[in-house]
């Protein structure tokens, strides 16, 4: 896989549409070594909100060191059937605008 573009070929870049205009004029008016004004305003979804909550689940680190300990040894199996059951759960879950479940 080739990544990057050819020198043969020219560089194509998307077309500016006027918010990305207006916002690289805003950039290009601010004194050099200084950060442009602030203009944009982003707005989180409610999934996203609720995965940012989220990271406050507690951190088992005894069961941390038993996986590892079980892939050290080569004990550990993976139970692909549960995996994806829980992938799908929690895509159904985000799709529904619920949070998921760890």
């Amino acid at each position: 896989m080739k990544i990057g573009n050819p020198a043969d070929k020219p560089v194509v870049t998307p077309a500016a549409t006027p918010a990305s205009t207006a916002a690289t004029t805003n950039a290009a008016a601010s004194a050099p070594g200084q950060p442009a004004e602030a203009s944009a305003q982003v707005a989180l979804s409610s999934t996203a909100t609720s995965l940012l909550s989220a990271g406050d689940a507690e951190f088992n680190a005894a069961k941390v060191e038993s996986v590892s300990q079980s892939i050290d040894r080569g004990e550990f199996t993976v139970n692909a059937g549960v995996i994806a059951d829980k992938l799908i759960a929690n895509a159904a879950e985000l799709l529904s605008g619920g949070a998921p479940k760890a």
